[in-house]
């Protein structure tokens, strides 16, 4: 071996045991500058003598490799996830099962990391690729972004073939860092720590991915008897050796219902001053004979279950109660907050609904109130901390006359909210502008709240046809701050790709009172012509399942209103497609004829969405669970639908494998 080859086996190995000391130990061995040197001479050196290149070399850490698409991967043993409980009570329940069973109740407790599954297969020591959960059946081929963090090991210490899972997440203080710097490149901020890491590992180039400083916990061996291993802690213990990053100090070994409940009271309080986020505790049995002997069903193991810790809220003070308008006149009361960081974001606003709410919730101006996020999404004002108060917060009064025009409300009967009934309102006009555009109508890109309505106010949209006739003023628009030539001409695909669309979107885009999506679809598959809706009765109409006498009158109003027929004409005349495509011959078996029920937060589409493709394929989405539902999906926070699912034995999906559905299709 010459001495080029031994300066870089050399520097390899200085350099990996470096990032095993600072990433994996937490114990630098070497200086910054150390570190930056020996990198450094080690890229000059591979360089100049690519005969010595080497998959496995730290200097494939820097990111650079950039992919078409990610490839499919089958895993060679399912990733099951985890059934989820949410109060002690279950876990008492789960105990139990184990006990019953006449399973010792060992468990090894460990961190719920708030991040993504990922699987590592290396062959004789070295990474060979790396894949995502996917359905649990088949993942994604991320491989380029995991060589990137530095947590992972490119080369084992033993000349083995293994497959280790763990989590990849992103730490606190790097999103923070993160979006300081997107902020101020005027990027959209990344919500959490989850969404910033999928985004991440999803790149396609792995130098935004090396830049996003990802980091990892491995904590589960699928074969560990090929190793000769008894115990989950002791599966632990040897994937520590091989160099993987374990959660050493989160994970512990307790007996009994007694012990896993003062864990979960000493992570929770401890849970703010992690320097990563967890959503809960992983609660495992910890006897792999006892594992396979409770074995698993179609979608879990019978060993394991996942704590959800509930949803945080936090103090903050409520500054002002102010009013927006709707595209249908609906006034909104809306709380101003103090912000504040609820789940990893900053909130501002909440919306308060509507007269009643406020009113029942007893709120004051001035009033520190408790925040938290439904579902961990939407931000929403719990209660009025009333023993802080000072007596110097105001009571809320409802508004007499709209915000924008000034036109006195009206309360229409039988129903909670106000309205401003004038149809010229700019707010409203600004508002249905904005609906028309939305994705699920005729899904725009581009056009968002804010830019629509400054479009608004220079004039360029005043009505939904002058969306049509935005290519006029292509060089005013290039002018603008923030925008130039491929931004505007992109938007201007859209607004063309837009006139294609299916009628089903058109129909809820028109924002026709009470019509929403799935309405609007069933009856583009029922009439299939904007002209056969133009020539229906009332009575027509009527007899349409799901639709009552109020819709049934709103519609024939609706195409009956010369103003809304002007429009309607001013379209066709543009060019947008006025049929149903149909996708009425779609067909899956693991979708088509089923009933489904959606509970919970969804990350990879909105539950409105889903519900449209499992509806194109012939399934039905229902809003309520009962004994003739055949399938529950569930995402984050499910709530009572989940209960009383598991209650009647329904077959529940999570979201990992309806995407993997979804996507396959």
């Amino acid at each position: 071996m010459d001495e080029i080859k031994k300066r870089i086996d050399y520097l390899r190995t200085l350099i990996n045991k470096a990032n095993y000391d600072y990433y994996v130990l937490d114990n630098p061995t070497l200086t910054d500058q150390e570190f930056d040197k020996y990198l450094r001479e080690l890229e000059v050196l591979e360089k100049n003598h690519p005969e010595y290149d080497s998959s496995d070399s730290p200097t494939k850490r820097v990111g650079g490799e950039v992919i078409d698409k990610f490839k499919k991967v089958k895993h060679q043993l399912p990733m099951l996830s985890l059934p989820d409980v949410f109060d002690i009570s279950e876990i008492e329940e789960f105990n139990k099962r184990i006990v019953k069973e006449n399973v010792e109740p060992i468990y090894v407790c460990e961190y719920k990391i708030d991040g993504l599954s990922v699987s590592l297969h290396y062959e004789k020591g070295k990474l060979i690729y790396a894949a995502t959960r996917g359905d649990g059946i088949v993942g994604e081929d991320i491989t380029h972004n995991v060589k990137t963090i530095k947590s992972i090991p490119l080369s084992l210490p033993e000349d083995i073939d293994i497959e280790v899972r763990g989590e990849i997440f992103m730490p606190k203080k790097v999103l923070e860092v993160l979006n300081e710097q997107r902020a101020k490149d005027n990027l959209p901020l990344f919500q959490n720590v989850r969404n910033a890491a999928a985004g991440s590992i999803r790149q396609l180039d792995s130098k935004i991915a090396a830049e996003r400083k990802l980091d990892s916990f491995i904590y589960h061996l699928p074969n560990p008897q090929d190793y000769g291993i008894k115990t989950h802690q002791e599966a632990l213990d040897y994937m520590k050796k091989l160099g993987f990053k374990v959660n050493e100090k989160a994970n512990k070994l307790v007996k009994g219902i007694n012990e896993i409940e003062a864990y979960i009271n000493d992570i929770t309080n401890e849970r703010d001053s992690l320097p990563y986020e967890i959503d809960g505790v992983v609660i495992k049995v910890n006897s792999l004979e006892s594992q396979q002997l409770l074995g698993f069903t179609s979608k879990y193991p019978k060993w394991a279950i996942a704590y959800k810790f509930p949803a945080k809220e936090v103090l903050t003070k409520l500054q002002d109660i102010i009013f927006t308008v709707g595209r249908t006149g609906r006034i909104t009361p809306n709380a101003v907050l103090d912000p504040v960081i609820v789940m990893g974001s900053t909130v501002k606003r909440a919306t308060l609904h509507n007269e009643d709410y406020v009113l029942m919730k007893d709120l004051k101006i001035g009033d520190i109130v408790s925040i938290r996020k439904a579902g961990d999404v939407i931000p929403e004002v719990v209660e009025a901390k009333k023993e802080r108060r000072t007596g110097e917060e105001k009571d809320f009064v409802m508004i007499d006359n709209c915000p924008i025009c000034n036109t006195l409300l009206i309360k229409k009967e039988g129903q909670v909210d106000y309205y401003c009934p004038n149809i010229l309102c700019p707010a409203r006009k600004v508002e249905g502008l904005i609906h028309y555009c939305s994705r699920k109508a005729m899904n725009i890109d581009g056009l968002g709240d804010e830019i629509i309505e400054d479009f608004y106010n220079m004039g360029f949209i005043k009505v939904i046809p002058d969306i049509y006739s935005l290519k006029d003023y292509r060089q005013d628009l290039i002018e603008l701050e923030g925008y130039g030539n491929k931004s505007v001409d992109n938007l201007l695909a859209a607004i063309e790709e837009s006139k294609s669309n299916s009628l089903e979107r058109v129909l809820f885009g028109l924002g026709i009172s009470g019509i929403g999506d799935k309405t609007a679809l069933t009856l583009a598959k029922k009439f299939k012509s904007l002209d056969n809706m133009l020539e229906a009765s009332y009575e027509d109409f009527l007899n349409i399942d799901d639709i009552g006498p109020t819709l049934a009158k709103n519609l024939y109003e609706f195409f009956h209103n010369e103003e809304k027929l002007e429009l309607i004409d001013a379209l066709k005349a543009i060019g947008i497609n006025m049929n149903f495509l149909g996708e009425e011959g779609k067909y899956d078996y693991r979708i088509s004829g089923k009933k489904f029920v959606l509970t919970g937060t969804l990350e990879f589409m909105g539950r409105d969405e889903l519900s449209r493709i499992l509806e194109d394929y012939g399934a039905t989405a229902s809003s309520s669970v009962s004994k003739k539902t055949d399938v529950v999906i569930v995402g984050e926070n499910p709530g009572s639908k989940y209960d009383k699912a598991r209650e009647l034995g329904i077959e529940i999906w999570n979201e990992e494998r309806i995407k993997g559905i979804i996507d396959s299709l």
